[in-house]
């Protein structure tokens, strides 16, 4: 059984992950299960729920109208969350102080209070420079430390080390910016704060949503309208793929597989395997060594999306068996797929999503399936059925499998299809008569709770510029391709957006002799790729950013083997490369 890993997808529902991962467990018996959680948000549930004790958001989006100051780390989301990018800068524009952390000047930067355009790598320096601020100028909740927070002392201690003007240097920036921007986070109340992938894809991504948390704690920015900490998740369901299950050490409800695995057992009437699966890039390095022999993999394109992509096609092409279930013929079916198992768009079935804010939404057809294909949970029951398990897996409906679902996952059991009918709900929601919770941790807004502020040491990336690879690489996404463009490359949009493109400064690109939309070679220790350059001066000098979105330019070729130490997310934020023109 553990020679075989499974793939959910943060593409499908709620009730087809909880399948993916139960079929997993119960028909293979393994805990080799996860998700694209993995490579983007897995810092942000582990992060947040080592400090708060919940690792999803802890507010709504409607908070972005009651906060006086938002920050946003490390996330563009005008062009990635372009719904909730709207709504921020409407409140900027309204008299919201906007601070912006990231090595681009995005176009929330425009209209930000302050932009912190920090050098890729340096968040936990800056994060604990603003921390150093906020406690060196008294600038820090007491009455909450004091209700709420241990290890008070040794974070004074500790934090000390950090003020703006010592890491400023190393962070780009200058430190009367940090100070700046630490005054109006503690004092402008509430404040809220969203990050995204600038702040998780990195070795130490768990740690700098710690820091983030510390903020927040520091200041009493938590628990209330209009603060908190929320990752703005970058799928329409990578929250709920993960939540429900698709995880090795996690079951449905976000639970540890070691604490509630005889709970789920006696619901499944099965043993569930005990030993800890594989992680995403742990089954690449198993598959690399013969130990992993098969892989299916439902609506997630790793071979164009995971990092040091030459080493993750040669793993996958040493496999015996590569299922790929998807809408089209992704990247990694095109190159080393066995067997493709045509699935329904989510226009095409009845589910449900869970979004960024722990909102569960009902998802309904609104044409029948095209083709062959069918919904992902409905070949996932019948190849259980084939494989002799069909008990446990003989549903006739999502709706069968949801009230499964709400049997495993108390916090959720509320949450019915008949009222998903009227609007959507956030958990926790207990009971059928419970409203939901738009607001996580209002026990810290009374004297009922205690959590402890973390030091987080700097651990500079082993990623390092040097006189062969003098430019630091950054990656991201663009408004016209949704992710990897498994599906908008295939449509109109791919006219707008027709190729990745690699951003560099005009200094820079002067001093090489690049013109603008000149086709360039990037190459790192990991491979190299062409790709055409944008004379940019949203990127400072000798820093690059790019997309990547096409199979054509294949990005991931670059990036490299560097993963964040608690949950192995690899670090595509940071990457040494040299630039030629072609």
């Amino acid at each position: 059984p553990d020679a075989i890993g499974m793939l959910g997808s943060s593409r499908a529902t709620n009730e087809e992950n909880y399948l993916a991962q139960k079929f997993a467990r119960v028909v293979v018996g393994t805990n080799n299960v996860d998700c694209c959680a993995r490579v983007c948000h897995t810092p942000s549930a582990a992060g947040l729920k080592m400090i708060l004790g919940t690792g999803a958001a802890t507010n709504s989006f409607d908070d972005i109208e009651s906060a006086r100051t938002i920050l946003i780390c490390g996330a563009n989301p005008t062009e990635n969350h372009p719904i909730v990018g709207a709504r921020i800068k409407q409140a900027a524009l309204r008299g919201a102080d906007l601070i912006v952390i990231d090595p681009r000047r995005i176009e929330l930067a425009e209209v930000a209070k302050v932009h912190l355009q920090l050098r890729p790598g340096t968040n936990i320096l800056l994060l604990n420079a603003i921390a150093c601020t906020i406690v060196e100028e008294g600038l820090y909740d007491a009455n909450f430390v004091n209700d709420h927070l241990d290890g008070w002392h040794d974070f004074q201690s500790f934090i000390q080390d950090f003020s703006p003007e010592r890491v400023a240097l190393a962070c780009g920036l200058e430190a009367r910016l940090i100070r700046e921007a630490a005054r109006l986070y503690a004092r402008q109340k509430p404040a809220i704060c969203f990050h995204g992938l600038g702040m998780t894809e990195h070795v130490q991504g768990t740690e700098g949503v710690m820091s983030l948390v510390n903020l927040a704690l520091l200041t009493g920015n938590i628990g209330k309208p209009g603060t908190g900490i929320n990752p703005l998740r970058g799928q329409n369901n990578v929250q709920g793929a993960a939540h429900m299950g698709c995880d090795p050490g996690i079951l449905t409800g976000g639970v540890p597989l070691s604490e509630h695995r005889e709970r789920f057992e006696k619901v499944w009437g099965v043993p569930i395997p005990s030993q800890r699966g594989l992680s995403l890039l742990q089954m690449i390095d198993a598959a690399a060594v013969g130990r992993l022999k098969a892989l299916w993999v439902i609506g997630y394109d790793i071979a164009l999306t995971n990092p040091n992509s030459d080493q993750t096609l040669r793993a996958l092409q040493s496999l015996d068996l590569v299922i790929v279930q998807d809408m089209f013929l992704n990247e990694t079916a095109r190159l080393v797929g066995t067997v493709f198992l045509p699935a329904s768009s989510s226009f095409e079935k009845l589910g449900t999503f869970m979004n960024s804010e722990r909102r569960i939404q009902l998802v309904r057809p609104a044409i029948p399936p095209v083709g062959e294909s069918r919904p992902d949970w409905l070949i996932i029951s019948d190849i259980a059925v084939a494989m002799g398990k069909a008990e446990g897996f003989t549903f006739e409906s999502a709706q069968q499998i949801w009230d499964e679902i709400r049997s495993v996952w108390p916090v959720g059991a509320g949450i019915t299809y008949q009222r998903l009918e009227k609007q959507g709900l956030q958990w926790p929601c207990p009971t059928e008569v419970h409203p939901g919770t738009s607001i996580l941790h209002a026990d810290l807004a009374g004297k009922t709770r205690r959590v402890s502020l973390r030091c987080i040491k700097f651990e500079p990336t082993p990623e390092k510029t040097s006189d062969e690879f003098p430019f630091l690489l950054t990656t991201g996404r663009s408004l016209y391709q949704f992710n990897a463009g498994t599906m908008t490359s295939r449509s109109k949009m791919q006219k707008i957006r027709p190729t990745d493109l690699l951003l560099i400064s005009p200094d820079d690109a002067k001093r090489l002799s690049i013109e603008d939309h000149q086709e360039v070679e990037l190459r790192s220790s990991y491979g190299k790729i062409r790709i055409p350059a944008v004379i940019s001066e949203r990127v400072r000098l000798g820093e690059l950013f790019a997309t990547f979105h096409s199979p054509q330019i294949f990005l991931n070729r670059l990036t490299g083997p560097h993963k964040d130490r608690h949950v192995q997310t690899p670090e595509y934020k940071v990457t040494a490369v040299q630039v030629s023109a072609v």
